[in-house]
């Protein structure tokens, strides 16, 4: 017997999101992933002269305004053809880690783990366990973790003056310059933060999580904290309990976008994985199929596209364009940021089982730990007697591309400029990617693909499917821009 059932608004997500279940037999035959606000950002900046595109991009989203900021000061810079200096270059990477580390963290604990606390659970060894620690708001990590959360977060205020909608990004660098008595106050900040993961999180150092280079000395390692009170061994328990490696299994295509440049070098290289193998990114090979979108068109490059509602465009169902690499949906985010930088137990996993919630999920933290000792070691080379930034002189036409990876993955934007004004701006967030609709081939966006043979009519059928939503961490109001 088959039935369709819409699910909505799905709780514990940034913006407003819907999805529309095909049940067979109980099981999810197919998946609809609607965005169902619209907001327009892109228009908002035609008309606008280049520069404002750093006030007005950041409002995109208040969680991750730090990498629309940033995406936007290198579409600029590239259009430009301007460089910064590398105390520019070393601030804005700390910043952005800060923030992606921020976003890491709340989603582990506030939007992902409460869901281990459900009722629905009671039967399981470590339910009492998880429900101890993992309560919405009740949960004895609750508190630790908002506090350990406004510290690190102190950074943004030394470095970029306040957060969200900083105005310390430039295309030439960075507005503030960083003194001796601000470095050492970054780095006790940095160290309180590294022994609460290390404590809390992790229950060993932050490095050795960052070495674990295979599934199997992840399991030696699991294995070794049987008595471990943090966090990360119990998730393991609990992932492992509930087959979360067999949940919600992806294309098994990723996309990265270059991050954390530095002196040429960027710590994340970026670039697709296709047929199980890295390739280097192509721009030119994204494109847009908006025949799922209220939006008028049909098939285009953001560097030519536009954002023009058509509300009642017939089998349209969401609002969210349909990104593609070579006409394929991709899959980004932190297990596609390390297994495109070469990570090998990213490696690992995804030749083990693929891509899936229990994957995800473990990216995420691992890259957390990685990320701040890059932070630890960024902040050790600032020297405050060298520039953080260098003047940039405009051109009066030209396009310019912006890449950089936030929490949820690649973010790109597109500029265009004549006569000294913003002609055309478009931009692409994470989870357009992976929260994408079906595309002018009626292909499924890489969520709409995972959802798809979850038995949601099980007694935790419900639950496993939240779990795959939240594997993908969405923000659904940078997906509508």
């Amino acid at each position: 017997m088959s039935r369709r059932i819409t699910l909505g608004p799905v709780n514990r997500v940034e913006g407003e999101l819907e999805v529309q279940l095909e049940l067979q037999q109980g099981k999810i035959e197919a998946a609809y992933i609607k965005s169902t606000l619209y907001r327009g950002f892109e228009n908002l900046l035609t008309g606008k002269e280049p520069l404002d595109a750093l006030a007005i991009t950041p409002r995109v989203c208040g969680i991750c305004s730090v990498s629309q900021s940033v995406a936007s000061a290198r579409a600029i810079a590239d259009l430009a053809g301007a460089s910064m200096p590398a105390n520019g270059e070393r601030v804005t990477n700390i910043i952005l880690a800060t923030e992606v580390v921020a976003d890491l963290l709340t989603h582990f604990y506030l939007f992902f783990l409460p869901d281990f606390a459900s009722p629905a659970y009671q039967d399981r060894s470590w339910y009492e366990e998880a429900a101890r620690r993992f309560t919405a708001v009740k949960g004895e990590r609750y508190g630790g973790l908002l506090k350990a959360r406004a510290e690190l977060l102190h950074i943004m205020g030394v470095l970029a003056g306040k957060w969200p909608h900083s105005m310390v990004f430039q295309p030439g660098g960075v507005t503030n310059n960083v003194s001796l008595s601000e470095q050492l106050k970054l780095q006790g900040i940095l160290s309180g933060f590294r022994n609460y993961l290390e404590a809390v999180l992790f229950g060993d150092r932050l490095e050795t999580i960052a070495g674990l280079d295979s599934v199997q000395s992840l399991q030696q390692w699991r294995e070794a904290q049987q008595t471990s009170t943090a966090d990360l061994p119990l998730w393991l328990s609990i992932s492992e309990d509930l087959a979360l490696d067999q949940a919600g299994a992806g294309y098994n295509r990723f996309l990265a976008f270059p991050a954390y440049p530095l002196a040429g070098n960027r710590v994340y290289p970026g670039g697709v994985w296709l047929d199980g193998q890295v390739q280097s990114l192509d721009t030119t090979s994204i494109n847009e199929h908006l025949g799922s979108a209220w939006l008028e068109g049909d098939i285009q490059h953001p560097a030519v596209g536009n954002t023009r509602p058509l509300a009642e465009k017939a089998d349209a169902y969401t609002w969210c364009k349909a990104p593609r690499y070579q006409q394929l949906p991709m899959e980004t985010g932190s297990l596609a940021r390390q297994l495109l930088a070469g990570d090998p137990l990213a490696e690992s996993l995804v030749n083990d089982g693929g891509s899936q919630v229990h994957s995800r999920i473990l990216m995420r933290l691992v890259e957390m730990a990685k990320l701040v000792i890059q932070m630890e070691r960024g902040v050790r080379k600032i020297n405050p007697k060298e520039p953080f930034c260098l003047p940039v002189e405009l051109p009066s036409q030209g396009q310019g591309v912006g890449l950089t990876e936030a929490a949820r993955g690649g973010l790109g934007h597109w500029l265009s400029v004549e006569n000294g004004v913003i002609s055309n701006y478009q931009l692409i967030a994470p989870t357009s990617w992976n929260f994408s609709p079906r595309d002018n081939n009626a292909i499924p966006g890489p969520l709409e693909f995972a959802l798809q043979g979850i038995d949601y009519e099980s007694p935790t059928g419900q639950l496993r499917m939240q779990h795959v939503i939240r594997s993908f961490d969405p923000c659904m109001v940078c997906t509508v821009h």
